[in-house]
């Protein structure tokens, strides 16, 4: 069976928010963007919470929650970020925390600085 998820709180570009598959749910990039499309955020745990809050949307639409996510890929345009960004990551996720890719990359949509898409299962 295959489900998508479209949150109609969550902008997004011309694809699916989320894609589900044999129990799986695949939650697309998210950034730290606001309802409108701005960008918000200062630090990088404000944006790391509007991201968190992108992926929720989207996860709730699925009647998922984070505890449900087995899988995360982090996108930093700066990697120096990253201890700030750890902990604060750790606020979000219960222990065992999900399996986690963070790369550096030179840009992102919109001029975002972070972006994260995660896989998040119904078993």
């Amino acid at each position: 069976m295959k489900k998508i998820y479209r949150s109609s709180k969550t902008i997004t570009a011309p694809l699916s928010g989320a894609y589900e598959v044999n129990g799986l749910v695949f939650v697309s990039g998210q950034i730290h963007i606001d309802a409108t499309g701005q960008l918000v955020g200062n630090s990088i745990e404000e944006k790391l919470g509007a991201v968190i809050s992108n992926v929720k949307k989207l996860l709730e639409e699925a009647s998922l929650t984070l505890d449900d996510v087995v899988r995360v890929h982090l996108y930093l345009t700066d990697l120096n970020q990253l201890p700030e960004l750890n902990k604060a990551y750790v606020t979000y996720f219960k222990h065992p925390l999900p399996a986690r890719t963070a790369v550096g990359v030179s840009t992102l949509p919109l001029g975002a600085s972070l972006e994260m898409d995660v896989i998040a299962t119904r078993n």
